[in-house]
């Protein structure tokens, strides 16, 4: 992991960042390292607490559920919307998922100590991570009715726009057998279900790298499950605090 040191205007790349409190975030300032997040890497497990969370800027980082079996899908998507830790940070002993970097890329790490620290110092740090924290369980509850009750085609439509709105461009890296296993469903069922996308030209993919093409008709073939997400995640969404 690289670590690289950039002015504090960059913290405006993270939206929860960017929505503290502007005496708080000058704080932090000091203490937060931008760092390069590799592919599959584990930011945290759920049998050790985390020494850093993380405030990904360009990286995306899955909430990864794990059986007894090995068998994992995918709960909750963190880009530049929010923080890896949350439930750290607001006192639990153990995490309920795995933190993967599914799209390799930046980050802010901070210490996990010192922002709950934060938070139990300062009402406006409070509320924005709380708001957060709001709106991550929102995206748990519908991805389990998503996975239970829509297709395939529709949860990989629903996943490639969840990446996408965490990107600041119409491409992402996404091999069919990670999508497979964020989905929890078999690889084959993604292939045909990424095949009559690119017939359809909604999209263009080619080893591991997928272009949107066509990105209202993507909305259109997912599952409400998108649009609920996404009111939901707007309802909450941290607006900027001021000092």
């Amino acid at each position: 992991m690289h670590t690289v040191h950039i002015p504090l205007i960059a913290a405006q790349q993270n939206q929860l960042l960017a929505a503290l409190p502007t005496e708080d975030r000058d704080r932090w300032h000091c203490r937060m390292e931008l760092v390069e997040l590799s592919l599959n890497q584990v930011l945290y497990s759920t049998v050790r607490a985390p020494e850093y969370v993380y405030f990904p800027t360009t990286a995306i980082v899955s909430l990864m559920s794990t059986t007894r079996d090995g068998a994992s899908a995918e709960v909750a998507v963190v880009g530049n919307d929010g923080v890896v830790g949350v439930s750290w940070l607001l006192g639990a002993d153990y995490a309920a998922t795995d933190a993967v970097v599914q799209s390799a890329g930046r980050a802010f790490r901070i210490s996990a100590e010192f922002v709950k620290n934060e938070i139990e110092h300062s009402y406006g740090v409070m509320k924005v991570v709380m708001r957060y924290a709001q709106s991550v369980l929102g995206q748990i509850a519908q991805t389990a009715v998503c996975n239970r009750y829509h297709s395939i085609d529709q949860q990989l439509c629903r996943r490639l726009l969840t990446g996408l709105d965490r990107l600041s461009s119409d491409e992402l890296d996404m091999t069919h057998e990670l999508a497979a296993n964020l989905l929890g469903v078999r690889r084959e069922g993604v292939s045909m279900a990424a095949h009559k996308l690119q017939e359809a030209g909604l999209i263009r993919y080619s080893r591991g790298h997928i272009v949107v093409l066509d990105r209202e008709r993507l909305e259109e073939k997912t599952c409400e499950c998108y649009a609920a997400s996404q009111k939901e995640y707007r309802r909450l969404q941290p607006v900027a605090m001021v000092a």
